[in-house]
Order: C-alpha cells, then structure tokens, then sequence
C-alpha cells in the first residue's frame, strides 16, 4: 500500500511509512492535545512534496492556523498565497449564524451536514484536514451519524484525497465513538499526569490503523518549536 508522509518523522516510522494513501485517518483528543498540529505536520509536508492540500476549518479563521504554524517552524503560508493550500473557513460562517441569532446559537441554523463537505472539495485536492469535524457531528442524530460518516468517508475516497478528520474528544465520546467505525485508521492524543515524573505529559496511542502493523503502547511527544517531536517507546509490541 502507498503511503503520504504524515510530517512527522517518528510518526512515519510507525505508520510504516505514513498515513495510507486514499483513506481516511480520524485523530481524537482534548484539547491543547495537539490534534490541529497534526494537521499542520500534514498540511506542510505535502505541501513541500509538491501536491494540492486542504483544510476545511470550523473552529479557527485560516490567520491563526498560518499564524500557528510559522509558530512551529512549519510556514504554510507561501502555499496558501499561491493557491496549492487552500483554508475553506466554515469557522466565519458559524460565528456569523451565532452573531445573528438573537438567543444565541441555533444548531438547525447551521445547515451544513457532514457528507455535504465534499462540495468544499475541488479537483485535483489529494490532501484533505478537517478540523474540527466534532462541531458537525454534535447535530446529527445518533442513528443517522454513522451514515454520514460513511459517505463522507466514500465521497473524499473518490476524490483521491488522504484525508484526516480531527474531532475533539467530548463530542467523539458523545457520539459513541461512531467514527472510528467508518475510518481506515484512527490515532488518539491524551495529555495526562506521569505519576513517575509528577508532571503532565501528552501521548499518542493507536488503536487502529488498517494493512498496518501498529504498536499497542502509547508513545510520549512533546510540542515544540520544531513542532512535534514524538519519543519512540521501549519494546514495543506490533499487531497487524
């Protein structure tokens, strides 16, 4: 199976390679987690190798995920000037509803389903971010959501993307973990206190990710100045 380089080098060791080419990849996780840093690592690398990426943001204006990534050493802003990285800024359109609704923000106002993200997608795009999809699922009934997931999983396959979906955990837990259902693979970050070191740390672990042999034990990464940068475990066990 061909592989798309996550953007992190220690990430791709795992992934044998990266993130497997044509699929989807959902990334869970708190926040201050990390999740849109991942989609930065991504966004970037792909960038650099030449092919046609982008973001779909409802959480955050396109000014700060640039701003956030010259932050990180991971510039994107020259690809998106010219036109290779495109930010379709769903965040503006949902502000703009809560803005404009009197009693604050009405969910059926937003009518956005998720299967209908696709129509953000032009041709030729082959890398594909969305963040944060937990701001769309939160609408769907539960008997319904699994549906959606799935057509947009079929709908960015068909359109030649790799795509990562990142989703904040509470809504990932309220929605059942559904998600992780439809997905080829899925990665999930925790920040939680090393009871050895008496400090908080953030972790990745990978429950799931398909043709792929995956390590069962979480691995340590910190977020640098560099970006990320992930500690590789001790005896790792891999599964396929």
């Amino acid at each position: 199976m061909e592989r798309v380089s996550t953007g992190i080098e220690e990430l791709d060791r795992k992934l044998s390679g990266g993130y497997p080419e044509n699929k989807v990849t959902l990334i869970t996780g708190v926040a201050g987690s990390g999740k849109t840093i991942y989609g930065i690592h991504f966004l970037h690398r792909n960038c650099v190798e030449g092919r046609k990426c982008l973001m779909i943001a409802t959480e955050e204006t396109p000014e700060d995920i640039l701003y956030q990534a010259e932050l990180l050493g991971h510039d994107i802003k020259p690809y998106y000037e010219s036109g290779q990285l495109t930010i379709e800024n769903i965040f503006k359109s949902r502000s703009e509803i809560i803005g404009q609704t009197r009693y604050g923000f009405k969910p059926e106002s937003f009518d956005i389903e998720i299967p209908n993200l696709i129509e953000f997608i032009r041709d030729g795009t082959e890398c594909l971010v969305i963040d944060n999809l937990g701001t769309l699922a939160l609408r769907v009934p539960i008997k319904k959501l699994r549906d959606q997931f799935d057509g947009l999983n079929y709908l960015v396959r068909k359109k030649g993307c790799t795509t990562l979906l990142i989703m904040d955990e509470s809504a990932h837990n309220l929605t059942n973990q559904i998600a992780e259902y439809s997905v080829y693979g899925s990665i999930r970050l925790l920040v939680k206190e090393n009871a050895y070191l008496g400090k908080m740390e953030r972790y990745l672990y990978i429950p799931k990710m398909r043709s792929t042999p995956i390590s069962l034990d979480m691995s340590i990464f910190e977020i640098t100045s560099e970006g990320i940068k992930i500690r590789d475990a001790e005896g790792e066990n891999l599964v396929e």
